[in-house]
């Protein structure tokens, strides 16, 4: 262990962090703190006599239709015989995206087994998968794990991102390059989305295989190695993000602006397909359509080329 500069202490790398009832506790209670009573429908009559921020727990359980005790007990991490229609209610109350919503129906019922360590590796991804990307050849495209593992890529996405086959296979993760890499903080315009996207992400996952020890392994090592990754892990929001725009500055072709579209493979739904594409006749069309030119040899001379 060691003390950071921010004046937290984290947690050993390996700690296991990722305990059904302290998760379900921290979501439930930070999704409480995030409304106000005037957001519920409440009168409010002000901050300085209200003690605690955002609704009590005698308000939300109100909202949900349940007894004190009984929310209380849920939010203490005691989520057994809790009935389908009672979390719906808290959902609604809480006012949970569809995303939020399975969360915790995935915290109180997890699909491991409770006190199970049996590793949840996945598989690798089928050769004819490696075919697919390489094909896309005009556009970044990969395949990444539920840990946000990158499995298969093609020239395109190291020319863009950088040669990730440079990297030891444990190295080639969102996460790591994302939270442990001061290139990806470079080339990430926005760095701090793209940071709480992949926390987000994480904590879905968590949800479904909380003891997972690959998955805690790789929270307990950058809990303590990124105090970005420790603020953003505890604000335990979750998301499912199927596309959206992404800005990198590329050190070669400067700023780029490109669209992604993510697909869960059928066959396998802890897997996903990444493409990126440009606006056809943008000025990020035409620095793409250079960097596929070049292929990753060339542009891989670049500052963030097989940095970690």
């Amino acid at each position: 262990m060691h003390q950071d500069t921010d004046g937290t202490r984290p947690q050993a790398a390996g700690a296991p962090l990722l305990d059904s009832r302290v998760e379900l506790r921290e979501f439930l209670r930070t999704r409480r703190a995030r409304l106000k009573p005037e957001d519920v429908g409440l009168a409010s009559y002000g901050t300085t006599r209200r003690r605690v921020q955002g609704l009590r727990r005698e308000e939300l359980a109100m909202l949900a239709g349940v007894s004190v005790a009984y929310y209380t007990r849920l939010e203490q991490g005691n989520g057994r015989n809790v009935s389908v229609e009672v979390l719906d209610a808290i959902a609604v109350a809480l006012q949970l995206d569809e995303a939020e919503h399975a969360h915790l129906v995935h915290l109180v019922r997890p699909t491991t087994r409770r006190g199970t360590r049996r590793g949840h590796r996945p598989a690798p991804a089928r050769e004819g998968l490696q075919q697919l990307v390489d094909a896309m050849e005009a556009s970044p495209a990969y395949i990444a794990g539920a840990r946000s593992e990158i499995l298969v890529w093609n020239r395109t996405a190291a020319a863009v991102f950088g040669d990730w086959g440079a990297l030891p296979p444990a190295e080639r993760n969102w996460a790591r390059l994302v939270f442990l890499s001061p290139a990806y903080r470079d080339l990430l315009v926005d760095w701090e989305r793209k940071a709480g996207d992949i926390v987000s992400h994480l904590h879905l996952y968590a949800g479904q295989h909380p003891k997972d020890p690959d998955l805690s392994t790789l929270v307990g090592d950058l809990s303590v190695r990124s105090a970005d990754f420790r603020r953003l892990w505890a604000t335990h929001n979750v998301k499912d993000k199927s596309h959206g725009v992404k800005r990198l500055r590329h050190p070669l072709v400067g700023e780029l602006t490109l669209s992604f579209e993510s697909l869960l493979l059928p066959e396998n739904r802890e897997q996903y397909l990444c493409v990126y594409t440009a606006k056809a006749g943008s000025p990020s069309a035409e620095a793409l359509r250079l960097l596929t030119s070049w292929g990753p040899d060339e542009a891989n001379t670049s500052p963030h080329a097989g940095r970690f």
